[in-house]
């Protein structure tokens, strides 16, 4: 199994700055792509960002110029810099993981989430 633990969240102003961490950890791995979520009250969960083993990315168009995701293979990390924050951004941030794991005696495909982090943005 894969364990995420994420750290970063806060309470920040409107047009501050956070960063936001991840880290995997288990038994022997290889992740694909490792990426961040979001969900506000009431509303579904939604990617923010993602990036591939070979450092391709994707952004929700809402975060675009303003948000920025980086990888660190070799610690298997990912981080979410976020500039410009406004109070939309207010949500918890989860991490996630999806890649191939050591099960023992075969690999398997994994699928692992973060236990979320809070973002507050006041106005």
């Amino acid at each position: 199994q894969v364990q995420l633990v994420e750290s970063g969240g806060g309470l920040e102003q409107a047009g501050g700055s956070l960063r936001l961490s991840c880290a995997a950890s288990g038994r022997s791995f290889s992740i694909n792509r490792m990426g961040w979520h979001r969900q506000a009250p009431g509303k579904q969960r939604e990617l923010v960002a993602d990036i591939s083993s070979g450092g391709s990315t994707n952004y929700a168009d809402s975060v675009k110029g303003r948000f920025t995701i980086s990888r660190d293979n070799a610690r298997n990390t990912v981080y979410l810099q976020m500039n410009r924050l406004k109070p939309e951004d207010t949500a918890v941030y989860y991490c996630n993981a999806v890649g191939i794991a050591d099960r023992g005696t075969y690999w398997s495909n994994f699928d692992s989430w973060g236990q979320g982090t809070q973002v507050t943005v006041s106005s």
